[in-house]
């Protein structure tokens, strides 16, 4: 199943599938090592469409509520 990164839960790990944007929006996630194919789990997010921290390669990195969105992540429920 196919869905951004903001519905994913806390602890749900998937496979990044594709990110939505521009050449600078993908690069500056792919900087941060969040790039189509890589592993990454849901850590925590907070309420009211607050950052989303996710760990990728044993690495915690927080995203804004709107750049979450247009990553799309695949997660085995």
């Amino acid at each position: 199943m196919t869905i951004d990164l903001t519905q994913m839960q806390p602890g749900e790990t998937g496979i990044v599938k594709e990110i939505q944007g521009g050449q600078g929006f993908v690069r500056k996630l792919e900087s941060m090592g969040v790039r189509p194919e890589k592993k990454i789990t849901k850590v925590s997010s907070h309420f009211w469409r607050g950052p989303q921290t996710i760990e990728v390669d044993n690495i915690q990195i927080a995203v804004g509520f709107g750049m979450a969105r247009r990553i799309l992540v695949d997660v085995q429920r």
